[in-house]
């Protein structure tokens, strides 16, 4: 079964790398032993043709993916509990905890939120992406808040627009380590040269544009109002490390030593607030998630601050 279609060609740099190497890095949410798998029943094409997992790739080589629905990713529908925020025929927005994984992929195979929304939405079209049915855009694992998907084709499409058209006011609130004070990091973003999990602030990446706006600092701390002009992977923690103010919490990009201290189990991000025009009705929706506890132990304010925004 097909999912989607991948094409890049080799650079410079990774000339002489493995085959499946090269995938798993240029890739990164999807492992070596994904790719093997791909390789080995034909479904990836070096200058159209097949080659194994070993074989060295040079300069300018074109490389075709055909990724495919391993037996695990099986998309069946999970009885996983929903807090739902808003919903209608065409379009559903849920608080999304902390941990939950939005779609399936290899690692995280099931308990997904795809997988309760394929419960909770019965008839939901898969279309194309196999993998993501209803999903218009994504939060981190850990970040918690506002996740919005779409019930129906046509809202999918114009959601996806919506998005894409920068037409969609994303709000978020974070704890930080220091004090970002109120500024607009105005940097662009693009995947890490070498961890390949990671982005970084680069002159050459796409445009990036976040702003900041405290609203307490205490103890080192400071909790912020986040708005997103953009929609780069990793922007805000991306941002903020590169502003010396990394995320509380965030084991990628921030300070294992203060997660430490201050026993932050996850990074402290939170979609606060969706508003846009209804894909279908052009009513205007205003879709707010409540502060999880795990902010309220630091920044009580932030109750306050949340039922006035």
């Amino acid at each position: 079964m097909e999912d989607e279609r991948g094409f890049f060609i080799v650079s410079d740099d990774q000339t002489g790398e493995r085959l499946d190497k090269l995938l798993s890095t240029h890739f990164y949410n999807h492992s070596r032993s994904y790719f093997q798998y791909l390789i080995e029943n034909g479904c990836v094409l070096v200058n159209g043709e097949k080659l194994k997992k070993r074989d060295k790739l040079k300069s300018g080589d074109e490389v075709e993916i055909c990724f495919l629905l391993t037996p695990e990713l099986s998309l069946e529908p999970e009885n996983i509990p929903l807090e739902i925020l808003y919903e209608d025929d065409h379009l559903l927005a849920i608080n999304k905890p902390p941990h939950m994984v939005v779609h399936p992929a290899p690692g995280n195979p099931s308990h997904t939120f795809v997988n309760a929304l394929l419960h909770h939405c019965k008839g939901l079209p898969i279309g194309s992406d196999r993998l993501r049915p209803g999903i218009v855009h994504r939060l981190d694992k850990e970040t918690s808040g506002v996740l919005l998907a779409a019930k129906t084709s046509t809202a999918h499409c114009r959601l996806v627009d919506l998005f894409a058209q920068r037409k969609i006011e994303k709000h978020y609130l974070v704890i930080c380590i220091g004090n970002p004070c109120e500024t607009v990091i105005d940097e662009p973003i693009k995947r890490h040269p070498v961890q390949r999990k990671m982005m970084a602030v680069d002159p050459s990446g796409k445009p990036a544009i976040t702003h900041f706006a405290p609203i307490e600092v205490k103890e080192g701390l400071c909790l912020a109002a986040v708005r997103l002009m953009t929609g780069r992977t990793h922007q805000i923690r991306v941002h903020l490390k590169h502003n010396g103010t990394p995320v509380l919490g965030d084991s990628l990009y921030g300070s294992l030593a203060m997660n430490k201290k201050w026993e932050a189990k996850r990074q402290l991000l939170h979609a606060r607030r969706l508003v846009f025009s209804h894909p279908v009705t052009d009513q205007l929706l205003d879709i707010s998630a409540p502060v999880p506890n795990d902010f309220l132990k630091f920044f009580n304010r932030s109750l306050d601050y949340t039922q006035t925004t």
